[in-house]
């Protein structure tokens, strides 16, 4: 297989699902399109490295997704060692497969969805993202973040929860 030709064909197939990630994980547009292109260009430069026979092995998305998943890690932690300059996170909608306003209810728009994920502990937001927005299983989940699949479960289902409460209050309250 020759990758400079194929390679155009896994962005096409991918590029959504790697949107999604790095959306839901960056809370915004433009860093997501910009996380998502690194993730892409991580990706080529990793398989210009494989051999053929290794390259036809790969689970492409959960290997994509934690190649997002370390790109917006790193740009996080980059970011919080800069200066910050005021200004609101820009909330838009994701072009994901599945909506995560499915996921906690249906009642919310993409946006507050987007805005209440941005709450979430990382540890819960990189959970939810890659099992619900990417679609991974809990293994490839706990793979992509090199933890242990119970840890992930707990992850998932606490952040559910807390996305639940950060939604409807008036629900969740004693």
């Amino acid at each position: 297989m020759d990758l400079d030709l194929a390679f155009p064909d896994l962005v096409r197939a991918h590029q959504g699902a790697v949107y999604s990630v790095t959306y839901r994980l960056t809370g915004n547009a433009p860093d997501a399109e910009d996380a998502a292109q690194d993730t892409f260009l991580r990706a080529y430069r990793a398989l210009r490295g494989y051999d053929a026979d290794r390259r036809e092995a790969l689970a492409m998305r959960p290997w994509l997704a934690t190649i997002a998943v370390n790109v917006c890690r790193n740009r996080a932690r980059t970011a919080s060692r800069r200066p910050q300059v005021g200004g609101a996170i820009s909330v838009e909608p994701a072009a994901a497969e599945r909506s995560m306003d499915e996921i906690v209810g249906g009642r919310e728009s993409a946006g507050v969805m987007a805005a209440a994920l941005q709450r979430l502990p990382q540890t819960q937001r990189r959970a939810i993202v890659l099992h619900h927005a990417a679609g991974l299983t809990y293994p490839e989940v706990a793979a992509a973040l090199a933890r242990p699949v119970g840890t992930v479960k707990a992850d998932v289902h606490r952040g559910l929860a807390s996305l639940r409460a950060l939604l409807d209050p008036q629900e969740h309250t004693p």
